[in-house]
Protein backbone atom coordinates (compact mmCIF):
# COMPACT_ATOMS: atom_id res chain seq x y z
CA UNK A 1 0.00 0.00 0.00
CA UNK A 2 1.39 3.44 -0.84
CA UNK A 3 2.58 5.99 1.69
CA UNK A 4 0.50 9.31 1.29
CA UNK A 5 1.77 11.63 -1.36
CA UNK A 6 1.58 14.91 0.05
CA UNK A 7 2.77 17.91 -1.70
CA UNK A 8 3.17 21.56 -0.21
CA UNK A 9 5.16 24.48 -0.90
CA UNK A 10 8.13 22.34 0.37
CA UNK A 11 8.35 20.09 -2.54
CA UNK A 12 11.10 22.79 -3.61
CA UNK A 13 12.99 21.72 -0.60
CA UNK A 14 12.51 17.90 -1.50
CA UNK A 15 13.53 18.50 -5.05
CA UNK A 16 17.14 20.24 -3.82
CA UNK A 17 18.78 17.23 -5.09
CA UNK A 18 17.61 17.89 -8.15
CA UNK A 19 20.12 18.79 -11.42
CA UNK A 20 21.41 22.43 -11.37
CA UNK A 21 20.63 25.24 -13.56
CA UNK A 22 24.28 25.46 -14.48
CA UNK A 23 26.98 23.80 -15.52
CA UNK A 24 28.81 22.07 -12.13
CA UNK A 25 32.51 22.76 -11.68
CA UNK A 26 34.27 18.84 -11.52
CA UNK A 27 35.10 18.14 -7.87
CA UNK A 28 38.32 18.95 -6.27
CA UNK A 29 41.57 16.41 -6.82
CA UNK A 30 41.20 14.78 -3.16
CA UNK A 31 37.45 13.74 -3.71
CA UNK A 32 38.07 12.24 -7.13
CA UNK A 33 40.60 10.60 -6.05
CA UNK A 34 37.74 8.17 -4.05
CA UNK A 35 35.99 7.19 -7.13
CA UNK A 36 38.96 4.73 -7.43
CA UNK A 37 37.49 2.71 -4.37
CA UNK A 38 33.88 3.96 -5.04
CA UNK A 39 31.21 1.42 -6.26
CA UNK A 40 31.81 0.01 -10.07
CA UNK A 41 28.32 -1.13 -10.61
CA UNK A 42 24.98 0.89 -10.93
CA UNK A 43 23.72 0.73 -6.75
CA UNK A 44 20.07 -1.12 -5.91
CA UNK A 45 17.56 1.26 -4.00
CA UNK A 46 17.87 1.00 -0.10
CA UNK A 47 16.58 -1.75 1.62
CA UNK A 48 12.95 -1.46 2.49
CA UNK A 49 12.27 1.74 0.41
CA UNK A 50 8.96 2.80 -1.31
CA UNK A 51 9.52 4.99 -4.06
CA UNK A 52 6.48 7.46 -4.84
CA UNK A 53 5.31 8.35 -8.21
CA UNK A 54 3.64 11.75 -6.85
CA UNK A 55 2.61 14.19 -9.54
CA UNK A 56 4.73 17.85 -8.53
CA UNK A 57 4.62 21.25 -9.76
CA UNK A 58 7.90 23.60 -10.65
CA UNK A 59 8.23 26.91 -11.81
CA UNK A 60 4.36 26.59 -12.38
CA UNK A 61 4.41 23.27 -14.49
CA UNK A 62 3.05 20.23 -13.74
CA UNK A 63 5.15 17.33 -13.75
CA UNK A 64 2.93 13.58 -13.91
CA UNK A 65 5.41 10.38 -13.22
CA UNK A 66 4.62 7.37 -15.85
CA UNK A 67 3.29 4.76 -14.70
CA UNK A 68 5.39 2.38 -16.70
CA UNK A 69 8.47 2.71 -18.41
CA UNK A 70 8.18 -0.32 -20.13
CA UNK A 71 9.33 0.51 -24.34
CA UNK A 72 10.73 4.13 -23.16
CA UNK A 73 13.36 5.61 -25.44
CA UNK A 74 14.23 9.41 -25.66
CA UNK A 75 17.02 11.10 -27.42
CA UNK A 76 18.45 14.48 -26.20
CA UNK A 77 20.43 16.56 -24.19
CA UNK A 78 21.87 15.31 -20.92
CA UNK A 79 23.74 17.59 -17.95
CA UNK A 80 25.40 16.66 -15.08
CA UNK A 81 25.34 18.14 -11.41
CA UNK A 82 28.14 16.92 -8.50
CA UNK A 83 29.71 18.11 -5.44
CA UNK A 84 27.59 20.83 -4.51
CA UNK A 85 24.73 18.36 -3.91
CA UNK A 86 26.61 16.08 -2.18
CA UNK A 87 25.32 14.81 0.41
CA UNK A 88 22.05 16.53 0.23
CA UNK A 89 18.45 14.43 -0.59
CA UNK A 90 17.22 13.57 -3.72
CA UNK A 91 13.51 13.08 -4.66
CA UNK A 92 12.87 10.37 -3.52
CA UNK A 93 14.92 10.41 0.26
CA UNK A 94 18.02 8.90 -0.88
CA UNK A 95 21.15 10.90 0.03
CA UNK A 96 22.53 12.16 -3.33
CA UNK A 97 26.28 10.39 -3.89
CA UNK A 98 28.51 11.66 -7.03
CA UNK A 99 30.26 8.83 -7.22
CA UNK A 100 26.77 6.82 -7.52
CA UNK A 101 25.78 5.04 -10.98
CA UNK A 102 22.37 7.28 -10.47
CA UNK A 103 20.51 10.07 -12.24
CA UNK A 104 17.83 12.34 -12.55
CA UNK A 105 14.59 12.10 -15.20
CA UNK A 106 11.22 14.43 -14.63
CA UNK A 107 8.77 11.48 -15.25
CA UNK A 108 10.21 7.95 -15.42
CA UNK A 109 9.57 5.83 -12.12
CA UNK A 110 12.26 5.75 -9.98
CA UNK A 111 14.29 2.87 -9.34
CA UNK A 112 13.76 2.55 -13.39
CA UNK A 113 17.26 1.65 -14.72
CA UNK A 114 18.25 2.94 -17.87
CA UNK A 115 21.27 2.29 -20.42
CA UNK A 116 22.52 5.50 -21.19
CA UNK A 117 24.60 6.22 -24.69
CA UNK A 118 26.42 9.25 -25.62
CA UNK A 119 26.22 9.70 -29.17
CA UNK A 120 29.04 11.98 -29.70
CA UNK A 121 31.81 9.41 -28.14
CA UNK A 122 30.00 6.48 -28.17
CA UNK A 123 30.04 5.47 -24.49
CA UNK A 124 27.29 4.03 -22.41
CA UNK A 125 26.40 2.89 -18.67
CA UNK A 126 23.70 1.91 -16.58
CA UNK A 127 22.29 4.26 -14.42
CA UNK A 128 19.12 3.70 -11.96
CA UNK A 129 16.74 6.84 -11.26
CA UNK A 130 16.57 8.35 -7.79
CA UNK A 131 15.79 12.39 -8.56
CA UNK A 132 13.43 14.17 -10.67
CA UNK A 133 15.35 17.03 -12.76
CA UNK A 134 16.48 18.70 -14.69
CA UNK A 135 14.62 21.78 -14.94
CA UNK A 136 16.21 23.55 -17.71
CA UNK A 137 14.55 23.78 -21.17
CA UNK A 138 15.71 20.97 -23.68
CA UNK A 139 17.41 18.41 -21.18
CA UNK A 140 16.09 15.38 -21.00
CA UNK A 141 18.25 13.86 -18.20
CA UNK A 142 20.97 14.50 -15.38
CA UNK A 143 23.46 12.71 -14.87
CA UNK A 144 25.89 12.05 -11.19
CA UNK A 145 29.43 13.13 -11.64
CA UNK A 146 30.92 9.49 -12.04
CA UNK A 147 28.24 8.69 -15.08
CA UNK A 148 29.12 12.13 -16.72
CA UNK A 149 32.58 11.34 -16.18
CA UNK A 150 32.60 7.97 -17.68
CA UNK A 151 30.47 9.18 -20.31
CA UNK A 152 32.65 11.60 -21.09
CA UNK A 153 29.97 14.46 -19.91
CA UNK A 154 32.15 16.64 -17.10
CA UNK A 155 34.09 18.97 -19.00
CA UNK A 156 31.61 20.47 -21.78
CA UNK A 157 28.99 20.24 -19.03
CA UNK A 158 26.20 18.59 -21.99
CA UNK A 159 26.29 15.59 -24.35
CA UNK A 160 23.74 14.40 -26.55
CA UNK A 161 22.36 10.99 -25.33
CA UNK A 162 20.16 8.21 -26.06
CA UNK A 163 18.53 6.78 -23.26
CA UNK A 164 16.47 3.28 -22.97
CA UNK A 165 14.41 1.63 -20.30
CA UNK A 166 15.74 -1.33 -19.34
CA UNK A 167 13.20 -1.72 -16.16
CA UNK A 168 13.71 -2.87 -11.85
CA UNK A 169 16.64 -4.86 -11.39
CA UNK A 170 16.81 -7.60 -8.83
CA UNK A 171 19.92 -8.93 -8.08
CA UNK A 172 20.26 -12.97 -7.52
CA UNK A 173 22.41 -14.74 -6.00
CA UNK A 174 23.73 -18.30 -6.23
CA UNK A 175 26.73 -19.96 -4.53
CA UNK A 176 29.55 -17.74 -5.60
CA UNK A 177 27.59 -16.07 -8.60
CA UNK A 178 25.61 -13.11 -8.75
CA UNK A 179 23.20 -12.01 -11.41
CA UNK A 180 20.66 -9.09 -12.31
CA UNK A 181 17.44 -9.78 -14.02
CA UNK A 182 15.33 -6.45 -14.80
CA UNK A 183 11.38 -6.62 -13.28
CA UNK A 184 8.22 -4.88 -15.10
CA UNK A 185 7.21 -1.73 -13.21
CA UNK A 186 4.06 -1.41 -10.71
CA UNK A 187 1.69 0.20 -12.26
CA UNK A 188 1.09 3.49 -10.72
CA UNK A 189 -2.14 4.81 -12.67
CA UNK A 190 -3.86 3.07 -10.10
CA UNK A 191 -4.66 3.43 -6.30
CA UNK A 192 -6.26 5.56 -3.98
CA UNK A 193 -6.12 9.49 -4.88
CA UNK A 194 -7.39 12.57 -3.65
CA UNK A 195 -7.46 15.88 -4.73
CA UNK A 196 -5.73 18.85 -1.73
CA UNK A 197 -7.76 21.83 -1.62
CA UNK A 198 -6.86 23.74 1.72
CA UNK A 199 -4.03 23.34 4.14
CA UNK A 200 -4.82 25.04 7.13
CA UNK A 201 -3.08 26.24 11.16
CA UNK A 202 -6.21 26.20 12.33
CA UNK A 203 -8.55 23.63 12.72
CA UNK A 204 -11.72 25.11 12.37
CA UNK A 205 -11.11 26.60 9.22
CA UNK A 206 -9.90 22.82 7.75
CA UNK A 207 -13.34 21.32 9.16
CA UNK A 208 -15.58 24.52 7.50
CA UNK A 209 -13.85 23.69 4.25
CA UNK A 210 -14.57 19.95 4.43
CA UNK A 211 -18.25 20.43 5.75
CA UNK A 212 -18.57 22.97 2.94
CA UNK A 213 -17.11 19.61 0.43
CA UNK A 214 -20.15 17.99 2.00
CA UNK A 215 -22.42 19.82 1.04
CA UNK A 216 -21.52 19.96 -2.45
CA UNK A 217 -22.06 16.01 -2.48
CA UNK A 218 -18.09 15.47 -2.25
CA UNK A 219 -16.51 13.22 0.12
CA UNK A 220 -13.28 15.28 1.96
CA UNK A 221 -11.26 14.66 4.78
CA UNK A 222 -9.21 16.42 7.16
CA UNK A 223 -5.68 14.77 8.07
CA UNK A 224 -2.91 16.42 10.68
CA UNK A 225 0.29 16.65 9.45
CA UNK A 226 3.21 17.76 12.28
CA UNK A 227 6.01 19.67 10.49
CA UNK A 228 7.96 19.42 13.70
CA UNK A 229 7.64 23.36 13.78
CA UNK A 230 3.72 24.12 13.34
CA UNK A 231 1.00 21.71 12.66
CA UNK A 232 -1.35 21.47 9.36
CA UNK A 233 -4.47 20.22 8.60
CA UNK A 234 -5.03 19.13 4.74
CA UNK A 235 -8.37 19.13 3.39
CA UNK A 236 -8.30 16.38 0.94
CA UNK A 237 -10.96 15.37 -1.93
CA UNK A 238 -11.89 11.88 -2.53
CA UNK A 239 -10.52 11.17 -6.07
CA UNK A 240 -11.21 7.95 -7.06
CA UNK A 241 -8.96 4.86 -8.20
CA UNK A 242 -6.89 6.21 -11.27
CA UNK A 243 -4.78 8.72 -12.06
CA UNK A 244 -7.19 9.70 -15.03
CA UNK A 245 -10.48 10.26 -12.45
CA UNK A 246 -8.15 12.36 -10.08
CA UNK A 247 -7.34 14.59 -13.41
CA UNK A 248 -10.48 15.13 -13.60
CA UNK A 249 -11.37 15.83 -10.24
CA UNK A 250 -8.27 18.32 -9.91
CA UNK A 251 -9.68 20.24 -12.87
CA UNK A 252 -13.22 20.40 -12.00
CA UNK A 253 -12.03 21.56 -8.31
CA UNK A 254 -9.70 24.17 -10.15
CA UNK A 255 -12.42 25.49 -11.86
CA UNK A 256 -14.94 25.83 -8.83
CA UNK A 257 -12.59 28.17 -7.41
CA UNK A 258 -9.58 26.44 -6.07
CA UNK A 259 -6.65 27.24 -8.20
CA UNK A 260 -4.08 25.22 -6.21
CA UNK A 261 -5.75 22.00 -6.14
CA UNK A 262 -3.63 19.44 -6.57
CA UNK A 263 -3.10 15.23 -6.38
CA UNK A 264 -2.18 13.39 -3.20
CA UNK A 265 -2.01 9.21 -4.15
CA UNK A 266 -1.97 6.88 -1.22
Amino acid sequence: MRKALIFTSAILFMLSGCGPQVITTPPSKRMVSTIESGSRETPPPPRGQHPTQRPYKINGKSYYPLPSADGYKETGIASWYGEPFHGRKTSNGETYNMYDWTAAHKTLPMNTYLLVENLDTGRNTTVRINDRGPFVKGRIIDLSYNVARKLGVVKKGTARVRITALGEAETIKAGNITTTRFLPHQDFNKGEFFVQIGSFTNKDNADRLKEQMINWDKKAVTLRYDRGDKVFYRVQVRAGTTMDSARRSERVLTEAGFPGAFIVAR
